[in-house]
């Protein structure tokens, strides 16, 4: 029960972070941007209750905790943004996608920097800061990489439609309808049918930005 518990206590606050922020982000952004939807709902803010989702912060983490998934990974209610309302919509939707990940990459950064903290307090208290933050860092480049994936409802597909020119834009788009569903039927075949397609487009960005983010923070 000890064991568990504590597996449970390094993972289960760099989750709620890691999402809480990315959420806030975006509202906080669309809001500077000119859409205040977010802000009028409350989820501009850094308090996790405000962002929960039922199925993707409690749901899905526990399941993945269960069948013992080699890390936890989640989701937030998404903030909603009217895209019509920004200053710039085009624009702006890229900056409004863009910053959820920017700021888990951010968290990973920080988190980084505070191993050093860790590594130099006694005890069960720095075994249990490093395991923390350690997962931070993972956590935190996973979900920037697997938002940043072409695909609309994702950022990185936000990203690109405001990116492209307008007729391949037009196209993505479209996809937006069964994005959705194709991020499902990726993390079926990920985590229940041990058909490694996420992983072949994540691992390589990820390792990548893992060990930078180690050599920027003075690990290497």
């Amino acid at each position: 029960m000890e064991e568990t518990l504590y597996k449970v206590s390094v993972w289960i606050l760099p989750v709620l972070i890691a999402i809480t922020f990315h959420e806030a982000a975006h509202g906080y952004v669309a809001w500077r941007c000119g859409d205040d939807t977010a802000k009028n709902l409350n989820r501009v803010t850094f308090n996790p209750l405000r962002h929960v989702d039922l199925n993707g912060t409690i749901i899905a983490p526990s399941l993945l905790f269960l069948v013992g998934a080699p890390f936890l990974f989640g989701w937030a209610k998404p903030v909603p943004v009217d895209f019509m309302r920004l200053n710039n919509p085009r624009r702006d939707m890229v900056w409004v996608a863009a910053v959820g990940p920017g700021i888990n990459l951010v968290l990973a950064i920080v988190s980084a920097a505070l191993l050093h903290v860790a590594l130099h307090m006694p005890g069960i208290a720095g075994l249990w800061l490093e395991d923390m933050l350690s997962r931070s860092i993972l956590i935190n480049v996973i979900l920037a990489v697997f938002n940043m994936l072409p695909i609309p409802p994702l950022d990185g597909g936000r990203v690109a439609v405001g990116l492209l020119p307008r007729p391949f834009a037009m196209l993505l788009a479209r996809l937006e309808r069964v994005g959705l569903l194709i991020v499902l039927l990726l993390l079926v075949c990920e985590f229940m049918l041990d058909i490694r397609i996420l992983s072949w487009f994540i691992s390589g960005p990820r390792d990548y930005i893992l060990r930078f983010i180690m050599f920027l923070t003075g690990h290497s």
